[in-house]
C-alpha cells in the first residue's frame, strides 16, 4: 500500500489530504518524494535514519533503517511497514529519536522500541527492543501508586521525555539531560523531572543530548508587593554585583547557581572570560578621585534591610555623581577613540523590517557605555514611594587583549516579563572559533531585565541634548482583562527550560556548561513562545509573533542567522514579510514553515547540503551550507502544507488537498490573523511604546485596549496555528466559538480611541510623535498604511488606532468564504453565517461610532471655550444642536442667547456665560398640540424645572424629538452599547430608573436620588442620600418618601446613626415603624408627622446598662399620653395607669418587686391623692398620698389578723410610719371588714374598658373606620384585601420571613367569606375558621390587633406583673378584649347576631336535629353566639403562660392543701381506695388488660381501675379554653360509664350517690398539681349558655369535690384510724 513517488504539481497532490513529503538538502535539483499512502498521513516524526508515521485510524508505520528488526530484511528497507504491536491500540501521536520510538495511545499508555543500550526505551535487561512494548508511567509518591496519563513523548539519541495530561514531565534513559537528582545511569524507570513539579509544562522536545520544555508562565503573586530577593535561594551568593570603575560602572545579574551545574575539567576558563562563565563578575576596587569617594561597590546584600545603607548618602548626591561619571566618561572615551562617532549608525538600532524594534533605543554614544534610562523596578519600599523609580541601565565593560568591545542594550520597561514590550536588536557578532566566546554571552545578555538593588539614577538632560536624541519613557503595555486561563486559548506568557549537555550552547544560557535541572532560559523571557524543536546540537523556538530563535552550534549555518555559534537565543534572519509558523530541526539543518505574500505556505531550509546520490556528507567552500534560510523552490507544488518535521538528514512535510476551498480559506484565515498580530506587535513596539511623555489617562486607557486587542489576536493566532497543524473541524475555532470575547474587546477598544479622539488627544500626540520620530514621522506614516496625500499627522495616528476595526471586516469576510465550503442547510453553514453577520454588523456599528466622535470632535473646535473646559467628556458625543435658531426658549428676552445642545448623555441650555446640563436619564420631553396660535412646542419636564422650547417648524420640531426621545432611550438602555441593529421604539418610558443630584430644592438640596422615577419626580423605589449623610431608602410618590422605607441619620455627637425602619407619608414618617436611637433607645410602634403618635413600645438601655425600662402603651405628639405600662427595670417597679405629656397622671396601679401593690391617684408623676397600698403579708393602707410610697393624711391600716387602725398617717412606707389615730380589733365573728377590704381591689384602677384604646382605635383606622363602628363594611373588607396584597408583595422579596404554612394560610384568607344575609350554623362555622386564619398572620389587620394584645398582656403581667393580686384585673381585661374583638366581627359581619343571641336554622334543618346530643331543655350551645366561644380559642392561647401564672399565685393555698391529700391518698392500692371511698362493689372493676391480655386485680395492685378515665382526666392540663377543659371531663364521665357498662352488662343510670364516689377516685388518681386553678379559670370563662347544661352540671360536681373541705381534709384521719 505504499508507493513513494517524486511530487511533480499540484494536480496530483490535490487528490489527497495528509500527504506525506521528504527530501534531503536545499539545492535546485532536489525534488521531494510523494509516499502514498492507503490512509492521510497524520503525524511524521524523523529519527537519524527512520522515521515514524501516525495515519489515519491511528495505526502507526515505520520506515528507514530498523536494525532492531529481528527480520534482516524489514531491518535495511526504505519501505514503510506497519507496526503490528500497536494494530490494536488507538494511537495519538508518535515520536522518534535517534534509534528509538515512541508512541502514545489514546489513553495516555505510552509504547517504545528501538535501540534500547542507555535505557531509552524503559525497559530494563534489553539492549534491543524490536517491536513496540508498553512502559508504564507510575505516581509512586501517590497512594496507593497510580498509572500517569501521557499526551506526547519525546525522544533524544539516549534520553525520551513524557509530558502528562497533568502538564508535569517525565523522562527515563542516560545522561544529565533527563533532568533528575541522580549520577546513575540508565534509567530504566520512568521519573518525574521534580524540578518543573507545580509548573504547567505545555510541551517538551530532545535534542540528542539536551532537553526543552515550554513552560506556562506562573500567575504575578497577589500578596503585597516585597523588595525583590538579592541573594540565590540556594547558594546564597548576590544575584546582583556592580563594580563602580574610574570611568564606567560594571552591573552584572547574570547569577548562575552551581547547584545543578556540573562541572568538568578543562571547563573552568581563566581571567574575566571564565568568571564570567561562571556568572560572575570580578569585583575590581574602587579608585574614584575625591570626592567621589561614595561611590564604593554597592553590595547586594543591601537590599532587603530596607535600612537606607546605600553606598550613596543621599539621592541627590547620587545625581550629581552620575552626571560628573556620564560628563567625564563622554569626555575620556572621545580622547582615547577620536575615530567613533558621537551617534551610533542608524542600523544598531533599527532592525530589519520584518522584525520591528520596540522602543527607540537611545544612544548616547560608545563613549559612555550607554548609561541608558529606564523604567527598572523600584527596589525598597521606601524607596519607591519616595521616588519615581529610575534604575541604571546595565552597562558592561569587558577588557580583551586585543579591543574593548561595548554593546549597547535594548531599553527596557518596568513591568513584569509578560508586559514587556517585545524588543529585538541584530547585530553582527564578530566570528570567533572559541565557542565559550564571552562577549557574544554579554552581547544578548544585554537584553536582560535588571533592577539594580537600592541604586536610583537619572542622566542629566543636557547630555541627552549633547547625543541629538530625547529621553524616552516605557509605557507599559499591560494586556488586562483576557483570562490567560481560558481553555480555548492558548497561553502567550511562556518561558522555555532547558537543561542537559551544552558543550554546543545548546541550552542557550550564554555558557557552554551543562546542567543537571531545568533551568529558565532568561533571553526568552516575554517573546511570546509557542513552539520548540530541538536538532542534534541546536535548538529553535518559535514565537506568537512568527518569529524564530535558535542557539547552539551553527557548523553548518542551521541557525539561520550567521555562520559562528550562539550560546543565547538569537534571531533567524528572514526576508521581510516572511511569518514562520511551523519549525523542524535534524542533524545539522533547520526547516521552516511560513507565509510568504500569498496564503499558500512555503518553505525555508537552513544548514547542511546533502550531495545527491551520496548519503555521505561533505562541507563544500562554497554551497555545503547556508548563510541564511533559503527558499525551496518545490515548495509550491506540494499543496497546503499543514506542518513539517526534521530528523538526521531529512526533511518531511505534511499536505492537504484543498476541498471546495476548505484548506485554501483555513489557510487563509490563520494566515492573515499571523500577519494582523505581527502589524499590531509593531504598532505596539515602534509607536506605543515610545509615548511615554504623553500618556494621559486616556492615552493609557487605549494603550491598555491596545494591549488586551492585541494579546487576543496572539492567542487567536497561535490557536489558528495549532488548528492546521491538527484538526479540521471548524466548530473548535476560537473565533466562532468565542465570537463574544472578541466582539467585547473590539467594542470597548473603539470606545477608548473614540474618547481620545474627543478630547482632542490625536492632536496632542503629534508633537511627541514629531520628537520622537523626527518631524516627518515617517515609521508613522509607513505603519499606518495611510495612502491619503496631505493627511496631517494627527490624521495618520487616528487612522493607525483604527486599523484594528477594519480587521473586523476580514473576519466577516474569511468566514464567509468559509461558510461557503458547506451546505446551506448545514449546522457549520448557518453557524458561520451567523458569526459572520456579527462580526460586519459590529464593524458597521464601529464605523457609526467613528463617525459620531469625529463629528463631536468638529464640533468641540466651533464652541466657545470656556465651556468646552466643564462640558467637554471623554464619553460625551454630540447628537445635534440649536445654532442654526432652530429650537427658542418660550418667553426668552429679544436680546437673550439661548443654545440648546443635546449630547448622548445630557441636553445642554447655554446661554451668555451659563450653561446649565438636564442629565438624558431624567428628562422627559413631550410635544404640546399645535391648535394655539401655530406654535411648534415641546414641553420639556426634569426633576426641578419645567420649561417650554418652540421649534421653528414643524419638521424641526419633529427631528428635535425624535433625537432626545432616542438619545434618552438609548440613555436609559446603557448608552446604546449596540443599537445597530435594534428597533428604537418611538419614545422613552414615562417610567424609568435613574440617578439624579438635586441643586435646587430646600429639602432635597444637594441631595442624590437613585431609583424610580415618573415624570420628573421619585415615584416607586429608591435611595435618597444627603450631603450631611442622612439617607433614605424605600418607596416614593410623586416626590416624597410614602410607604415602606429605611431612613439612616447621622449623631454627630455620639458618632452613631439614628435608624429608622417603617411607613411613610408624604414625606414624613407615618404609620407603624421602628426607631433606633442613637442612644440606645429602641421605638417600635405608630408615628405621625414624624412623631410618636398612636400606640408604641419604646425599651430604654439594656438589661446591664444604667437605666434601662420598658414603655409600652399610647403616644400623643411624641409624649406619652393615655393608658400605658411603664417597667423600671432598675427598681424592679411595674406601672399600670394613665399618662399625659410624658408623666403618670391619674387612676394607676404600682406593683413591686417585694410584693408590695399599690392603687390610686397619680399627679404630677407620684402617688398623690387617694390609694391602696397592700403588702405581700396582706397589710393594707387605704388613704392618701402626698408622693411616692408616701402616706399623708387620713386613713385606714389594717392588719393580715382584721385588726385595724384609723386616724391620720405621715411618712414612707417600710420606714416607720407616724400615726395620730384609734385601733381597733373586731370580733373573731365578724369577718365583714375583710370582705370589704378585698372588694375594694381594683376599684381605684383604669377600667379594663379603658385599656389599650389606641390598639383598637388603630385597627378600625385600618378597616377605614374613623371610630369604632363608625364606617362601611364594604370598605371595611377592601382594605383587609389591600392590606394582605402589599404586605405580601413586601414580603415576596424576602420569601425567608415567610413560612410555607404561613403562605397558605394568606392564600386561604384571599377568599373573603360571605358577609351578608342570616347566619346559619354552616356560615358560622366558615366565619370561625375564618377568624382563626385571620388571628394567626399579623398581616391580616385582626392578626395584626390580636399580636399587639398578646403583647401587651404579656408585658403587663409577666415578670413584676405576676403578683396575685392581678389576677382579677387579668381576667377582666381579657374580658374586655372579647368584646371588643366581637365588636369588630359584627362589624365585618354585620348578620351575626349580639352576645347570646341565636342563630338562623337553615331552611332544611330537622327541629329534632342536635349537635351535641344533649337532652336537657335549653337554648342549645351550638345554636347560641358567644365572644367567648367564637374568640376564646384564638385568644386564650396566646395568654395562657401569663393569666395560669397569677391563677396559680392566688390558689396556692389551696392547692397545697389539696396536693399534700392527694399524694397522701395515692399511697393506697386500688381496692383499698375504692372501698375507703364508698364506691359500691358493684363497680369495683375485676380485670385489667396489659399489653392485650386480661389481668386479675389483686387487692396490692395500684393505678389500673379506671385506668383511661384517668388518663382523659390528666388532659385537662393540656386545654386552654374553658370549652375545651369541660369537654375533657365530658369525656372523663364517659369513660367511668364505659368501664362500669362493661363490668355490669346491662344498661345503668347513674345517680350522683352512686357516680360521685367513683368520680372522686378518678380524679385523686390522676393527680393533677394545680387542679383549684384550672377549677378557678373555666368559673372565670365559662361561657353562659352551659352553665345549666350537661357541661354545667360534671363542673359542678368537679367544683363541688374540689372546694368542699368535707370532702378530702377528713380522709387522712379515717385512713390513719383504719
Amino acid at each position: 500500500s505504499f508507493v513513494w513517488l517524486p511530487s511533480s504539481g499540484e494536480e496530483e497532490s490535490s487528490g489527497e489530504r495528509g500527504v506525506l513529503h521528504t527530501w534531503r538538502g536545499y539545492s535546485c535539483s532536489v525534488t521531494p518524494d510523494k509516499v502514498l499512502l492507503s490512509r492521510p498521513v497524520l503525524q511524521a516524526a524523523l529519527g537519524a535514519k527512520h522515521g515514524v508515521l501516525l495515519v489515519e485510524g491511528g495505526q502507526v508505520y515505520s520506515f528507514g533503517e530498523l536494525p532492531w528488526k529481528q527480520n534482516q530484511a524489514l531491518s535495511g528497507t526504505t519501505e514503510p511497514i506497519l507496526e503490528a504491536g500497536l494494530s490494536e491500540q488507538h494511537v495519538v501521536s508518535v515520536a522518534a529519536g535517534a534509534c528509538h520510538s515512541g508512541a502514545v495511545t489514546e489513553d495516555g499508555a505510552v509504547h517504545m522500541w528501538g535501540d534500547n543500550t542507555y535505557g531509552q526505551c524503559g525497559l530494563s535487561g534489553l539492549s534491543v527492543v524490536p517491536n513496540p512494548t508498553p512502559v508504564g508511567v507510575v505516581d509512586c509518591e501517590a497512594t496507593p501508586p497510580q498509572p500517569v496519563r501521557i499526551l506526547e513523548v519525546a525522544c533524544g539519541e539516549q534520553h525520551t521525555l513524557a509530558l502528562s495530561t497533568r502538564h508535569e514531565v517525565w523522562s527515563w534513559g542516560s545522561g544529565c539531560q533527563l533532568g533528575l537528582l541522580t549520577t546513575t545511569f540508565p534509567v530504566w524507570k520512568p521519573q518525574k523531572v521534580e524540578h518543573l513539579a507545580g509548573r504547567h509544562v505545555l510541551q517538551v522536545v530532545c535534542g540528542s543530548s539536551h532537553s526543552l520544555a515550554l513552560v506556562r508562565c506562573l500567575p504575578p503573586p497577589h500578596e503585597a508587593r516585597r523588595p525583590p530577593l538579592d541573594k540565590c535561594g540556594q547558594c546564597n551568593q548576590s544575584l546582583y554585583t556592580m563594580t563602580d570603575k574610574e570611568d564606567h560602572v560594571i552591573i552584572s545579574d547574570s547569577h548562575y547557581c552551581p547547584l545543578g551545574v556540573e562541572l568538568e575539567e578543562g571547563d573552568s576558563k581563566s581571567g574575566s572570560e571564565g568568571s564570567l562563565c561562571h556568572g560572575k563578575v570580578p569585583e575590581v576596587a574602587a579608585e574614584s578621585h575625591g570626592d567621589e569617594t561614595d561611590g564604593t561597590k554597592a553590595s547586594g546584600g543591601l537590599m532587603a534591610t530596607g535600612v537606607k545603607s546605600s553606598p550613596y548618602p543621599d539621592e541627590q548626591a547620587l545625581k550629581d555623581y552620575l552626571k560628573r561619571l556620564s560628563d567625564q566618561s563622554l569626555a575620556e572615551h572621545a580622547s582615547k577613540n577620536p575615530t567613533t562617532p558621537l551617534t551610533e549608525p542608524a542600523d544598531v538600532f533599527i532592525s530589519d523590517p520584518a522584525t520591528p524594534v520596540a522602543q527607540s533605543v537611545t544612544p548616547m554614544g560608545s563613549a559612555l557605555n550607554h548609561l541608558v534610562i529606564s523604567c527598572a523596578s523600584a527596589v525598597g519600599e521606601r524607596v519607591a514611594s519616595t521616588y519615581e523609580a529610575l534604575s541604571l541601565r546595565k552597562c558592561f565593560t569587558l577588557s580583551c587583549p586585543s579591543e574593548t568591545s561595548v554593546w549597547n542594550s535594548s531599553c527596557e520597561s518596568m513591568k513584569r516579563p509578560e508586559e514587556r514590550v517585545r524588543q529585538e536588536e541584530h547585530r553582527q557578532g564578530k566570528k570567533s572559533s572559541s565557542l565559550g566566546d564571552i562577549r557574544e554571552e554579554e552581547a544578548e545578555g544585554l537584553n536582560r531585565r535588571l533592577s539594580l538593588p537600592g541604586l536610583l539614577s537619572q542622566v542629566s538632560p543636557r547630555l541627552l541634548r549633547r547625543v541629538s536624541r530625547p529621553p524616552v519613557r516605557a509605557v507599559a503595555l499591560t494586556p488586562v482583562g483576557v483570562a490567560e486561563s481560558d481553555a480555548h486559548l492558548p497561553s502567550l506568557q511562556t518561558e522555555v527550560w532547558s537543561w542537559g549537555r551544552g558543550q554546543e550552547g545548546q541550552l542557550g544560557h550564554g555558557d557552554l556548561l551543562p546542567r543537571l535541572q531545568p533551568l529558565c532560559i532568561k533571553g526568552l523571557s516575554g517573546k511570546e513562545v509557542i513552539r520548540l524543536a530541538a536538532g542534534a546540537l541546536h535548538s529553535l523556538v518559535l514565537t506568537a509573533q512568527s518569529q524564530v530563535y535558535s542557539w547552539g552550534s551553527n557548523s553548518f549555518g542551521q541557525l539561520g542567522h550567521m555562520e559562528s555559534p550562539s550560546t543565547i537565543p538569537r534571531l533567524a534572519k528572514l526576508s521581510e514579510g516572511i511569518r514562520v509558523w511551523d519549525v523542524g530541526a535534524g542533524q545539522n539543518h533547520t526547516v521552516l514553515l511560513a507565509d510568504g505574500d500569498c496564503f499558500q505556505p512555503i518553505l525555508y531550509y537552513s544548514g547542511q547540503q546533502v550531495k545527491e546520490g551520496s548519503l555521505e556528507t561533505s562541507q563544500e567552500q562554497t554551497g555545503g551550507c547556508t548563510q541564511q534560510p533559503v527558499l525551496l523552490p518545490f515548495c509550491m507544488n506540494l499543496g497546503y502544507v499543514s506542518s513539517v518535521c526534521a530528523g538526521g538528514q531529512s526533511c518531511a512535510a505534511l499536505a492537504d488537498r484543498n476541498v471546495m476551498g476548505f484548506i485554501a480559506s483555513l489557510h487563509e484565515l490563520a494566515a492573515a490573523e499571523r500577519k494582523y498580530y505581527c502589524k499590531l506587535t509593531s504598532i505596539k513596539s515602534i509607536l506605543l511604546s515610545n509615548l511615554g511623555p504623553a500618556c494621559t489617562g486616556l492615552l493609557q486607557n487605549l494603550v491598555g485596549r491596545f494591549g488586551r486587542l492585541s494579546q487576543l489576536t496572539g492567542q487567536n493566532s497561535a490557536s489558528l496555528t495549532s488548528f492546521l497543524r491538527r484538526s479540521r473541524d471548524v466548530r473548535g475555532l476560537v473565533v466562532l466559538d468565542n465570537a463574544h470575547l472578541f466582539l467585547d474587546t473590539y467594542s470597548e477598544y473603539c470606545t477608548a480611541i473614540g474618547n481620545l479622539l474627543v478630547m482632542g488627544g490625536f492632536q496632542a500626540l503629534v508633537k511627541p510623535c514629531q520628537d520622537v520620530f523626527g518631524k516627518g514621522a515617517e515609521a508613522v506614516q509607513k505603519l499606518s498604511e495611510c495612502c491619503e496625500d496631505g493627511a496631517t499627522l494627527a490624521d495618520v495616528l487616528i487612522n493607525l488606532f483604527y486599523l484594528p476595526v477594519r480587521h473586523l471586516h476580514e473576519y466577516g469576510r474569511l468566514l464567509l468564504k468559509l461558510a461557503t465550503c458547506y451546505e446551506v442547510n448545514s449546522m457549520d453553514y448557518q453557524k458561520l453565517q451567523d458569526v459572520c453577520s456579527k462580526y460586519e454588523s459590529l464593524a458597521l456599528h464601529l464605523k457609526r461610532k467613528r463617525k459620531e466622535a469625529e463629528y463631536t470632535l468638529h464640533f468641540w473646535k466651533s464652541f466657545p471655550g470656556k465651556m468646552t473646559d466643564s462640558l467637554r467628556k471623554p464619553s460625551r458625543r454630540l447628537v445635534c444642536e440649536s445654532s442654526n435658531k432652530a429650537l427658542t426658549l418660550q418667553n426668552a428676552g429679544r436680546f437673550s442667547v439661548n443654545w440648546f445642545i443635546l449630547f448622548n448623555d445630557a441636553l445642554v441650555h447655554a446661554q451668555f456665560s451659563t450653561h446649565h446640563v438636564f442629565p438624558l436619564a431624567t428628562l422627559w420631553v413631550e410635544p404640546i398640540s399645535e391648535e394655539n396660535a401655530g406654535l411648534y412646542g415641546l414641553k420639556v419636564t426634569s426633576p426641578e424645572e419645567s420649561f417650554m422650547l418652540l421649534a421653528s417648524s414643524p419638521s424641526e420640531k419633529a427631528k428635535w424629538l425624535r433625537a432626545i426621545n432616542q438619545t434618552v432611550e438609548q440613555a436609559l438602555s446603557g448608552a446604546g452599547l449596540d443599537t445597530s441593529g435594534a428597533v428604537m421604539r418611538a419614545d422613552p418610558p414615562i417610567s424609568r430608573t435613574a440617578s439624579y443630584t438635586f441643586y435646587k430644592d430646600s429639602r432635597l438640596k444637594g441631595a442624590t436620588y437613585e431609583g424610580r422615577w415618573v415624570v420628573g419626580k421619585p415615584h416607586g423605589r429608591g435611595v435618597l442620600k444627603w450631603p450631611d449623610g442622612r439617607m433614605y431608602t424605600g418607596t416614593f410618590k410623586n416626590g416624597l418618601e410614602d410607604g415602606y422605607g429605611d431612613y439612616i441619620v447621622p449623631n454627630k455627637t455620639l458618632n452613631k446613626n439614628d435608624y429608622y425602619q417603617g411607613h411613610w407619608k408624604d414625606g414624613k414618617m407615618h404609620g407603624f415603624g421602628t426607631f433606633r436611637y442613637a442612644t440606645g433607645e429602641v421605638y417600635e410602634g405608630s408615628f405621625q408627622d414624624n412623631m410618636r403618635h398612636g400606640h408604641g413600645m419604646l425599651r430604654s438601655g439594656k438589661l446591664n446598662s444604667t437605666s434601662p425600662s420598658v414603655f409600652i402603651g399610647q403616644w400623643l405628639h411624641d409624649k406619652k399620653t393615655g393608658y400605658g405600662v411603664f417597667d423600671d427595670i432598675t427598681r424592679g417597679e411595674k406601672y399600670m395607669g394613665l399618662w399625659q405629656d410624658d408623666q403618670r397622671q391619674g387612676n394607676g396601679v404600682i406593683v413591686t418587686q417585694f410584693g408590695l401593690y399599690y392603687e390610686g391617684a397619680f399627679s404630677n408623676n407620684k402617688m398623690m391623692g387617694t390609694g391602696v397600698l397592700l403588702s405581700e403579708d396582706d397589710t393594707t393602707f387605704e388613704g392618701d398620698f402626698s408622693d411616692d410610697w408616701t402616706l399623708s393624711g387620713k386613713g385606714t391600716l389594717t392588719m393580715p389578723n382584721g385588726d385595724y387602725i384609723e386616724g391620720s398617717f405621715s411618712g414612707v412606707w417600710g420606714t416607720g410610719l407616724k400615726i395620730s389615730g384609734s385601733y381597733y380589733k373586731p370580733n373573731i365573728y365578724d369577718s365583714d371588714k375583710e370582705k370589704s377590704c378585698t372588694l375594694k381591689l381594683g376599684r381605684l384602677a383604669v377600667p379594663s374598658e379603658e385599656k389599650w384604646k389606641a390598639v383598637f382605635e388603630e385597627c378600625w383606622s385600618r378597616l377605614g373606620c374613623d371610630s369604632p363602628g363608625q364606617g362601611e363594611t364594604s370598605t371595611a373588607w377592601d382594605n383587609i384585601a389591600i392590606a394582605l396584597t402589599i404586605n405580601r408583595r413586601q414580603h415576596r422579596d424576602s420569601p425567608e420571613l415567610l413560612s410555607r404554612s404561613h403562605n397558605k394560610t394568606l392564600e386561604s384568607l384571599e377568599f373573603i367569606p360571605q358577609h351578608v344575609g342570616p347566619v346559619t350554623l354552616e356560615k358560622y362555622h366558615i366565619i370561625r375558621r375564618y377568624l382563626i386564619k385571620a388571628c394567626d398572620t399579623p398581616l391580616h389587620p385582626l392578626g395584626r390587633l390580636v399580636e399587639t394584645l398578646v403583647a401587651v398582656y404579656r408585658m403587663t403581667y409577666v415578670g413584676v406583673g405576676a403578683n396575685r393580686r392581678l389576677l382579677q384585673q387579668a381576667v377582666n381585661e381579657i374580658k374586655s378584649y372579647l368584646s371588643r374583638i366581637f365588636q369588630i366581627v359584627r362589624f365585618l359581619f354585620p348578620d351575626l347576631p349580639e352576645e347570646g343571641g341565636l342563630l338562623a336554622e337553615a331552611p332544611n334543618e330537622k327541629k329534632d336535629s342536635d349537635s351535641n346530643g344533649t337532652k336537657i331543655e335549653s337554648p342549645k350551645p351550638g345554636r347560641v353566639v358567644s365572644s367567648s366561644a367564637l374568640l376564646l380559642p384564638v385568644l386564650l392561647p396566646r395568654l395562657f403562660p401569663s393569666l395560669f401564672t397569677l391563677y396559680a399565685l392566688e390558689k396556692e393555698k389551696e392547692d397545697d392543701v389539696y396536693w399534700e391529700c392527694v399524694l397522701r391518698l395515692n399511697k393506697q392500692p386500688d381496692l383499698a381506695l375504692l372501698a375507703f371511698l364508698g364506691v359500691q362493689q358493684k363497680f369495683w372493676p375485676a380485670t385489667m388488660t396489659v399489653h392485650g391480655e386480661k389481668q386479675q386485680i389483686l387487692s396490692s395492685t395500684k393505678d389500673a381501675c379506671f385506668a383511661s378515665a384517668v388518663e382523659t382526666l390528666q388532659q385537662i392540663s393540656t386545654t386552654f379554653t374553658p370549652s375545651d377543659k369541660l369537654q375533657v371531663i365530658q369525656l372523663t364521665f364517659e369513660e367511668i360509664t364505659q368501664e362500669v357498662l362493661s363490668l355490669l352488662k346491662q344498661d345503668f343510670l347513674w345517680s350522683m350517690d352512686d357516680l360521685f364516689p367513683v368520680f372522686l377516685y378518678v380524679v385523686l388518681r390522676a393527680r393533677i398539681r394545680n387542679l383549684g386553678s384550672e377549677v378557678s379559670l373555666i368559673e372565670d370563662f365559662m361561657d353562659p349558655c352551659v352553665q345549666h347544661g350537661e357541661h354545667g352540671i360534671m363542673f359542678t360536681t368537679l367544683k363541688v369535690l374540689l372546694l368542699d373541705p368535707t370532702v378530702y381534709t377528713h380522709i387522712p384521719v379515717k385512713l390513719n384510724n383504719t
